[in-house]
Order: structure tokens, then C-alpha cells, then sequence
């Protein structure tokens, strides 16, 4: 038994392979070709027609170019550009347009100021009353802590005898206010504005 070889084997016509390759149509050229090239004489007027076209649009840009400056033209001087005005630069001063500074340089105002109507009598600051001594002197320790000078007075009422710890005179109220509130700001409230009652 020989051994075939399907391989490399042509295959073989048949009659269907016979009729679809009858029933194909033809190839065609390109259009206008008739399936020759296009002839030396068509490429060369072409080439030629460029080269006309490409000469006279530059003859045009020259006559443009001549048209737009002619010889009998002067020269044009160069003219140098205004500088730049400086954006930071401040606005001149305004003219001035009244006169009335001028007429007041030499004219006084009078003010009528009242005087500070002083009272007759100075103000003292109470901060407390004790039945005893020793917590009358306490409080003015704790008023020493604070910076401020306390004295003690000893008063007799009708209700016995009291120990007052107070701070002044003050020739103003707003003196009195003052200590005051360092006072309070210490933690020590209760303090009484009083006119001075003298001993």
C-alpha cells in the first residue's frame, strides 16, 4: 500500500469550480484609464500649468506690495511712544476751592467750660462691720492683699459698739468706684460708697 500525501496535494477542478470562476466578472481599471497609464503629455501640461499658477499669485503679493508703498512717498520718521503713566503714581492736588480756612487762621473760639462743682465733703469706702476687732483687722489684711490701705474705726451706736473697716477720703467719687472695682475683681464685694462722715 502506497502512502499518499494529502499535504502538498492540488486539489482538482471540478465542474461547479469550472462554472464559478466563468460566472465572475472581469476586473475593471480605473475610471477614465482604460487600463493604460496616464501619458507623459497629460503629466507635463499639468506641471506646467502649476508652475504658471504659482507665478502669478507671486506677481500679485509684488504688485500689492509696490501699490501699498510708492517711491514718491516721503519717508516716515520714527516717532517715539508716550511713557507709560505710572499706576502707583498719586493724582495731582485738587485746587482748593474755599476760602474759608483762610478766614479762620486768625479768629478764636471761646468755650464756655463750667467748673467742676467740688463737694463739700470727701467720699470713704465701707467694706464691712464687725461686732469684734479681730475680724474687722482680718478684712483689712485681705484688702492689703489686694494693694489698697484699710483703716478700723471704732463707732458707738445705739446698738453697741462696731468696728468699721473703711478705705479714704476721696476728693472724687469715680476715685472710690475705681478701688472698688479692683476690690470686686479680687473676690471682695459689699464695698459701700459713703460720703465722709469725719471723726
Amino acid at each position: 500500500m502506497t502512502n499518499r500525501d494529502y499535504a502538498n496535494r492540488k486539489p482538482r477542478s471540478t465542474s461547479k469550480n469550472r462554472h464559478a470562476k466563468a460566472s465572475r466578472p472581469a476586473k475593471r481599471s480605473p475610471a477614465g484609464t482604460n487600463g493604460k497609464r496616464p501619458s507623459f503629455l497629460l503629466i507635463f501640461f499639468a506641471v506646467i500649468l502649476i508652475g504658471l499658477f504659482g507665478y502669478f499669485l507671486n506677481f500679485l503679493k509684488s504688485s500689492g506690495d509696490s501699490a501699498a508703498t510708492p517711491a514718491t512717498e516721503a519717508p516716515v520718521k520714527a516717532v517715539k511712544p508716550a511713557p507709560k503713566p505710572d499706576p502707583n503714581a498719586l493724582p495731582p492736588k485738587p485746587k482748593e476751592e474755599w476760602s474759608y480756612q483762610k478766614e479762620l487762621e486768625n479768629k478764636q473760639v471761646v468755650v464756655d467750660v463750667p467748673e467742676e462743682s467740688k463737694p463739700s465733703r470727701p467720699y470713704q469706702m465701707q467694706c464691712g462691720s464687725f461686732r469684734s476687732e479681730s475680724q474687722a483687722n482680718e478684712m483689712k489684711a485681705v484688702i492689703a492683699f489686694q494693694g489698697l490701705e484699710a483703716q478700723v474705726r471704732k463707732t458707738e451706736g445705739s446698738k453697741g459698739v462696731w468696728y468699721k473697716v473703711v478705705l479714704g477720703p476721696y476728693e472724687r467719687k469715680r476715685m472710690a468706684e475705681r478701688q472698688r472695682h479692683k476690690l470686686q475683681s479680687g473676690g471682695l464685694n459689699g464695698c459701700q460708697i459713703w460720703l465722709w462722715e469725719g471723726n
